[in-house]
């Protein structure tokens, strides 16, 4: 054996556990590794030695309900409830694609110095009067009522896609919007950015690192 793989095979051997002599049949084994990575030729050691794990494959988005509807059910903390909440209350009769995209501009939010820094911060966000919200569902007087179960289910794992960063960037970086069937006095100031299907999405007509 070369000096390489003796060096080689002597490092093996220290990251292996230490072992007393209750571990029968232990010693054999280490005695059986380091044979065997010394009958290795040079270049293949080196490998073996370099190897990196490929990077797994990553998810395809297809903006489908067949797709959401396939993914593992969905779980996560306060914050993740907040926005599949949104999802749900805002947005669950906007396609998938059109969820996503909500739900991205609540993140984008919670990336910019003008919001809080925090999914629930962000979507509760108000005066505490009466429609003085950012998002009417929070602060329009009425009960949330989860009715629609499927609807809902959907919304989480929407929510927790997104989180998660899987989807592509579908509003170049928006952090405003509304359906068309309004036309608010600061959509004439900031620059709209993307129409899927209901609504219309906006960003300030400047952009820092912390917008």
């Amino acid at each position: 054996m070369n000096r390489f793989l003796k060096t080689a095979a002597l490092a093996v051997a220290v990251l292996l556990p230490t072992v007393t002599a209750a571990d029968t049949g232990f010693s054999s084994l280490i005695e059986h590794e380091q044979a065997s990575l010394g009958e290795l030729p040079g270049a293949q050691f080196r490998r073996y030695l370099t190897y990196v794990q490929p990077k797994a494959r990553p998810v395809e988005v297809t903006y489908s309900r067949a797709w959401v509807d396939d993914l593992p059910k969905a779980k996560g903390d306060e914050n993740w409830q907040c926005l599949a909440e949104a999802l749900y209350f805002e947005a669950r009769g906007e396609s998938v694609k059109g969820q996503f995209a909500v739900a991205e501009v609540i993140l984008n939010r919670v990336e910019s110095s003008r919001f809080p820094d925090t999914l629930c911060g962000v979507i509760n966000q108000g005066t505490g009067r009466k429609y003085q919200c950012q998002f009417t569902y929070t602060c329009d007087g009425h009960k949330e009522v989860i009715a629609e179960k499927q609807a809902y289910q959907r919304a989480t794992k929407i929510a927790r896609a997104a989180i998660d960063g899987i989807s592509e960037d579908l509003t170049d970086g928006a952090t405003h919007y509304h359906t068309t069937a309004v036309n608010p006095k600061w959509s004439r100031v900031y620059k709209r950015t993307a129409k899927i299907g209901v609504h219309l999405f906006y960003r300030h007509n400047y952009r820092t690192a912390s917008n």
